[in-house]
């Protein structure tokens, strides 16, 4: 994939052949070879698999990795922690969540507040998830309601979610999503961020990042050109050049 920005920057479309839509035409032979041409060290694209296992929290692989590619040291103890969170989340049990949290390192939740409400908005979808309308209730009004007061954002999340009592079909109200696996996997990815960046690591892992430039790169480059493009990003495999 680095061969593609390379090879975007050395090539010269009015070497190639013009199109009456004015295009220019980059034929597969020529594209290839520029390809080949580029040199890329292994060392970078290790230290960027790597860079995804750890950030994404794949533990084993990374382990596994780190002894075929011979790459750094990692800790691997600060993953499975990190991943303990996260199945705490995925499982709906938000309280154990926070302590495990708290047990890493307190100061994320005492100085993130954002966190710490999304957190007990997660609490409180939990109780309605489970019928639990009272104590939904009195969750609210006595952790949620007084950081509503405080933080405009923070009232109006929260009563998108104390709205959900208000209807019987819960699940397909307008309201709805947040009692989706999505919404867990939401506070999941900014509870894992958050403790990446108490780590001093990075929160977001630098290959799908990668490949949005990609396929932006692609987007801009089919305005000017036909050439071999990727479609499937899971093969990388070049398609025939489009005439």
């Amino acid at each position: 994939m680095s061969q593609f920005w390379i090879v975007l920057g050395q090539f010269d479309p009015i070497q190639s052949q013009s199109m009456s839509t004015s295009k220019k035409v980059i034929a597969r032979e020529e594209w290839e070879r520029k390809l080949k041409e580029v040199k890329i060290r292994k060392d970078d694209v290790n230290k960027l698999v790597m860079n995804f296992l750890v950030t994404e929290g794949y533990a084993d692989a990374a382990e596994k990795f780190r002894i075929e590619s011979g790459t750094e040291h990692i800790d691997l103890a600060t993953i499975t922690d990190r991943m303990a969170v996260k199945k705490a989340l995925q499982s709906g049990n938000v309280q154990d969540a926070i302590e495990k949290v708290n047990d890493l390192n307190p100061e994320i939740l005492d100085t993130n507040h954002q966190l710490y409400f999304h957190l007990q908005q997660q609490r409180l979808i939990e109780l309605i998830r489970h019928g639990k309308i009272e104590e939904a209730l009195e969750f609210a009004q006595g952790e949620l309601a007084p950081r509503g007061k405080e933080n405009r954002s923070f009232l109006e999340e929260l009563e998108r979610t104390v709205a959900l009592l208000a209807f019987e079909d819960v699940e397909n109200c307008p309201y709805g999503e947040l009692l989706d696996v999505s919404q867990r996997l939401k506070t999941a990815s900014e509870v894992n961020a958050a403790i990446l960046t108490s780590q001093s690591h990075e929160k977001d892992p630098k290959l799908p990042s990668l490949l949005k430039m990609l396929i932006w790169a692609q987007n801009q480059l089919d305005e000017k050109a036909a050439y071999p493009r990727i479609n499937d990003l899971s093969t990388a495999a070049l398609e025939d050049t489009a005439i």
